[in-house]
């Protein structure tokens, strides 16, 4: 490569002759010359081609371009109006997803509160209706020991009563028979009831025989026997008293 650099120098030496006079002697130049050593090639910077413009277009390619710029106006306008319509219907979504949400939580807090109040009141009842059982039972406890109080005094009273009653009948039955004077037709097995009326005090205003299986005799005996004995025995108590009173006549053996 060096050789061949060398040989392509001294080719490029240029010779000059004088063409002027052709009869001139010859002179010869003295040529100069440099001894270049190996010098490196640069390649020439690469030739920048000049852009054409673009032709000119036709009016039917310039409609061509102005539809087709229109067309992309028109699809960038539908497709904001689009992403506006979504961007509504999400904004009018989220709205009705949180008016249902608060809704809901509100009928869950309304219903949480009624079932509070209606545990509350189920509650409170049961109290109540508690309240009131307990002061039945201690009504009906207290009813029930009086009433045994009141049922134990009329016994006992009733006891003192027929008691008295009979000690009060007993005086009459008494007073009666001591004055009964007994026919011989008056024999044991007979039995004959005398219904009395008397006023207070004992007198005797009415006798009659009832049932008897006795004769005549015994009847009038028992008649008189009764009238004999008026005024009848008072009693102490004056609530033992009775206006009417029946005495049984059963003569025994003597």
């Amino acid at each position: 490569m060096a050789v061949l650099l060398h040989v392509l120098l001294f080719s490029s030496l240029i010779i000059v002759f004088d063409f002027s006079d052709r009869d001139r002697p010859i002179v010869p130049l003295a040529i100069k010359g440099t001894l270049v050593t190996e010098v490196p090639v640069v390649a020439p910077p690469p030739k920048v081609e000049q852009q054409q413009p673009p032709p000119e277009p036709t009016i039917s390619e310039q409609e061509r371009i102005e539809a087709e710029r229109q067309k992309l106006l028109e699809d960038q306008r539908a497709e904001q109006q689009r992403l506006h319509r979504l961007a509504e219907e999400k904004r009018k979504a989220d709205e009705e997803a949180e008016r249902k949400r608060k809704a809901d939580e509100e009928r869950r807090r309304k219903e949480a509160e009624a079932e509070k109040e209606r545990q509350r009141l189920a509650a409170e009842q049961k109290r109540q209706e508690e309240i009131e059982r307990q002061r039945r039972e201690n009504k009906a406890a207290m009813e029930a020991a009086r009433q045994a109080e009141l049922d134990a005094e009329s016994q006992r009273i009733e006891a003192m009563a027929a008691d008295a009653k009979a000690a009060y009948m007993f005086a009459i039955r008494q007073r009666v028979m001591n004055r009964w004077v007994r026919p011989p037709t008056a024999t044991v097995g007979m039995e004959c009831i005398a219904h009395i009326t008397q006023v207070p005090g004992g007198e005797v205003i009415s006798v009659r025989i009832g049932r008897c299986n006795g004769d005549a005799t015994v009847r009038r005996s028992i008649e008189n026997a009764i009238h004999l004995a008026s005024p009848l025995p008072v009693p102490e108590d004056p609530g033992v008293f009775s206006r009417e009173i029946t005495l049984e006549f059963r003569p025994k053996e003597d």
